[in-house]
């Protein structure tokens, strides 16, 4: 990590939760290296899903020296998980089942946070609580952007140009008062989703792209600047939908198909 801390970082490629879509992610991976990229940044919440989490893990150890990576919420909700939380998921039981103990050890090492540098923060909910959406209120069950006051409040002293977050599966990138840009670089892996925490809300995203973010600095004259460009990539969203299908996940395989929360029958 130290050796990653020092050299010049121009361009980062932001992905985040991938949630055991390897198809997803194989698509990302790919456009990345057609890009000028200086380094990968993975935001957490990676294995979490009824897909293909210990091939996911393969695949991101196979890349593992130029991704740095960080934690999500349901990286730990996998590794402490109970055996009654096991029994009562059948999700969690195909993933503890399909995951090797290296793969639940990997994530139990991972961080909360990264200073990529002196510029770039990584987060993946919000610099103090990984299950905090930074950016957006759902109090409506609809994502709202927060006012600046608010955001910066949840910042809690992060003074950082730059923090790469991730959690709510949105892409978006906000600039406040105080000159920091915000980025969130989206779902690699799972476009649309419902939950009932802290009250009942949907994200959606509308199509069945995989998403990341590209994050570059421009030096002037006048200083640096923050340049962002959130990519959606085309995949086989129908093969992952029908692996999600298969591991009795209908509300998965409806939001990977169509970036949207399945309608209530």
């Amino acid at each position: 990590m130290d050796n990653l801390e020092k050299k010049q970082i121009t361009t980062i490629a932001a992905i985040s939760d991938i949630h055991s879509n390897i198809y997803a992610l194989e698509a990302v991976l790919a456009d990345i290296r057609y890009r000028d990229v200086d380094q990968i940044v993975n935001l957490g919440d990676i294995l979490y899903g009824p897909i293909a989490p210990h091939a996911t893990y393969e695949l991101l150890m196979a890349n593992r020296d130029d991704i740095i990576t960080i934690r999500g919420n349901q990286d730990r909700q996998i590794y402490e998980a109970t055996t009654a939380e096991i029994a009562n998921n059948p999700t969690m039981g195909f993933i503890i089942k399909d995951l090797s103990k290296k793969a639940i050890e990997w994530m139990r090492s991972l961080p909360f946070y990264f200073h990529v540098s002196e510029d770039v923060y990584l987060c993946h909910g919000s610099p103090t609580d990984d299950m905090i959406y930074l950016l957006e209120d759902i109090e409506t069950g609809q994502p709202i952007v927060r006012n600046d006051a608010t955001i910066l409040a949840l910042l809690d002293g992060i003074d950082n140009d730059v923090i790469l977050c991730g959690h709510t599966h949105i892409p978006r990138t906000v600039v406040l008062s105080s000159g920091q840009t915000i980025v969130n670089s989206g779902s690699v892996g799972y476009p649309a989703y419902e939950d009932d925490l802290p009250i009942i809300h949907k994200m959606q995203t509308y199509s069945p792209h995989a998403n990341y973010a590209l994050v570059k600095c421009i030096e002037t004259q006048q200083g640096k600047h923050w340049q962002t460009e959130h990519v959606k990539v085309a995949y086989d969203h129908e093969a992952a939908a029908n692996r999600a299908l298969r591991n009795g996940r209908e509300d998965w395989a409806f939001a990977l198909k169509t970036g949207r929360v399945a309608p209530v029958r």
